[in-house]
């Protein structure tokens, strides 16, 4: 079994773990970029197939923001503002407000698509939607009769 970097086993090598290897793969990613708390945010349950994400993003511009779906990862990201660019001729006594550059990614579990994107009052939402297809829902299957009986009977 192979050591992740804290001598603890991984997962992914387990002998039972057959065809995991990306979904471990996908959290032990997230563990290592979940070590930063900015920007904060929430998930939200609106519902059965509904999930809002908002991140706080106080004194970031809609041009300074995006998000981004790719494969199973939705990653929102600012692009932060050089101190003093926007300070020219103001005497700043405390800057509380972070301004820093950012990236949070979240994984997308199965069949969850991202639609609407919201910014208001300085949080950034993020709508996500269950949309199960037709084939991946459970479906009753008829029991038949085989054929060998059905020439017996008659």
């Amino acid at each position: 079994m192979r050591m992740m970097g804290s001598g603890e086993p991984r997962l992914a090598s387990h002998p039972l773990a057959v065809g995991f290897e990306r979904i471990f793969s996908d959290i032990e990613s997230l563990a290592k970029a979940a070590t930063t708390g900015f920007p904060p945010y929430d998930v939200e349950m609106l519902g059965e197939d509904r999930v809002v994400v908002s991140v706080a993003v106080a004194g970031f511009s809609r041009e300074q923001l995006s998000v981004l779906v790719e494969g199973r990862f939705l990653t929102v990201s600012g692009r932060g503002t050089e101190t003093g660019a926007e300070d020219e001729g103001r005497q700043m006594l405390h800057r509380g407000i972070a301004r820093r550059a950012f990236e949070r990614r979240f994984v997308l579990a199965e069949h969850l698509v991202p639609g609407g994107v919201t910014l208001e009052n300085g949080i950034l939402q993020v709508e996500i939607n269950r949309e199960v297809p037709e084939s991946a829902k459970p479906r009753s299957i008829a029991i038949g009769v085989p054929a060998s009986t059905e020439a017996a009977q008659a």
